[in-house]
């Protein structure tokens, strides 16, 4: 009874999962999605609770408990804006958890095998139960798990942390490497598999090997995504999404759980999805952003000719009176300066006025996939005019005004016109087509990845310089 409840309730927390990521996959649907998400690990946690093997109530209680404290607090305290690095540190856990059942599964498969070679009847209980009926053959693959689920998961947790700290803004979003670069990279993952061998064999001990692997398995981690630039952190985030997948699926394996298994299949695929079409997005293959991030070195850039124009929200406000179409392109910049409701009121507002008001979502904007998307549904920005960019870009030339958000790289020219450039040959935001471009902006600074952008120095750009919601909560008023 006990398998069949746990199977029957391991099918329907799969179909549910898989609903929950088809779901998240449009803006009408993704509530719903979450609510599928929701259920399906509810159903998944109480099965494994109530299934074969299971015990230590009490402290699976007292975790589970913990566990939902600490959830519901980062969900109260967590801002919109702060949820790219809280991805990011929620991979890191992942990572973190695979090593640790990876330590844990060789730990009790020594006293097994020690306790098998000592002879006499032995009383297994639990995960010791299950490797003790377990082959030579089988126990060979294990330890390839066990390895594999510890090599991902350190690599995954060091390279969340960091990509947590780049994100926060607390570590620096310029690529920085250690001399070598690459080579110690390479060196540290040859000298793992190598460790392995030894590992799989049986020479020597057995957890002095995996603390080794462990140990090189942090440094690729940390020294990989510290040597990738802020501009393809959309696509780290995502990578490690799918690394979290692959090592949550080697924990699978191990504990024999399959639900675990096709969770983790499920999110370690469909993380690898995504990173290829943000790789397609910005033109670059998955390969050249682990190599070096946008932001490195590269050949000396055009110089810009030009001097930025300030404009006051007066000068915008009028611009926006006299257009009949108008595009809004959001960047980090929105989300950082929490300006998402002052965007949705000014496009109430110029829609009663009768004007033509769409938005255009670059594919990496923002520091998640999807980030923009999500601020604008918070927002109550209608989802019938927030529109892709291959869907709006050919409208740029004849559009009125376009009113660029907080956004750097998504809108650069030097994509198109420097091949010189960090992010030359990156699809871009054709804002500059327009008629007038009016670019809010903190400041004359070259943003997150540190690449200075043409677009502010065009004839037809004027830079509306300002804290995003200040400088919108000034134009209100002023819309007719």
């Amino acid at each position: 009874m006990e398998y069949g409840f746990t199977t029957a309730a391991y099918v329907i927390a799969a179909v549910l999962f898989i609903l929950s990521l088809g779901g998240l996959s449009g803006q009408e649907s993704a509530k719903r999605a979450i609510w599928y998400g929701i259920a399906g690990m509810a159903l998944a946690v109480l099965a494994t609770l109530f299934g074969p093997g299971a015990g230590n109530w009490l402290l699976s209680l007292v975790m589970i408990a913990i566990g939902g404290a600490v959830g519901w607090v980062v969900a109260k305290r967590v801002q919109m804006t702060e949820m790219p690095q809280l991805v990011a540190a929620m991979h890191s856990l992942v990572g973190l958890a695979a090593v640790f059942v990876g330590f844990n599964a060789q730990i009790e498969l020594a006293r097994v095998l020690r306790a098998k070679a000592e002879g006499g009847v032995h009383v297994f209980q639990g995960f010791a139960a299950v490797l003790a009926d377990k082959t030579p053959a089988e126990i060979a693959m294990l330890k390839i798990e066990v390895f594999l689920g510890i090599f991902i998961g350190a690599v995954t947790f060091t390279g969340s942390v960091v990509a947590f700290g780049k994100l926060a803004g607390r570590v620096d979003g310029k690529p920085k490497k250690l001399p070598g670069g690459h080579m110690l990279n390479a060196g540290a993952l040859a000298l793992s598999v190598l460790l392995g061998i030894l590992y799989f064999t049986g020479v020597g001990p057995a957890i002095f090997w995996l603390i080794l692997i462990t140990l090189l398995a942090f440094f690729i981690g940390y020294h990989l995504i510290m040597g990738i630039g802020g501009a393809d952190m959309p696509v780290v985030v995502s990578m490690l999404n799918s690394y979290s997948g692959w090592a949550a699926a080697a924990i699978g394996f191990t504990l024999g759980n399959d639900l675990l298994i096709v969770v983790g299949a499920l999110v370690g695929s469909s993380g690898a999805i995504l990173s290829y079409i943000m790789c397609k997005a910005m033109n670059r293959n998955f390969v050249s952003v682990i190599l070096g991030g946008f932001g490195g070195e590269a050949g000396p850039a055009a110089e810009i000719e030009g001097e930025q124009i300030a404009i006051d929200a007066e000068g915008v406000a009028a611009a926006l009176n006299d257009a009949d179409s108008v595009i809004i392109v959001p960047g980090y910049g929105m989300a950082v300066a929490q300006a998402q409701a002052a965007v949705s009121e000014l496009t109430r507002k110029l829609r009663a006025a009768g004007k033509t008001v769409r938005f255009a979502i670059h594919p990496v904007a923002g520091r998640l996939p999807g980030h923009m998307n999500v601020l604008l549904a918070e927002a109550k920005v209608p989802y019938d005019i927030v529109l892709e960019m291959d869907e709006i870009n050919e409208d740029f030339p004849s559009t009125d005004v376009v009113i660029v958000i907080g956004s750097n790289d998504i809108v650069n020219p030097a994509a198109q016109d420097d091949p010189n450039s960090p992010i030359a040959g990156m699809p871009v935001l054709e804002v500059w087509k327009a008629k007038q471009v009016f670019v809010s902006k903190r400041g004359q600074g070259t943003g997150y990845s540190g690449i200075e952008n043409p677009l502010f120095f065009k004839e037809n750009t004027r830079m509306f310089y300002g804290d995003a919601k200040d400088s919108l909560n000034k134009l209100l008023p002023m819309i007719e």
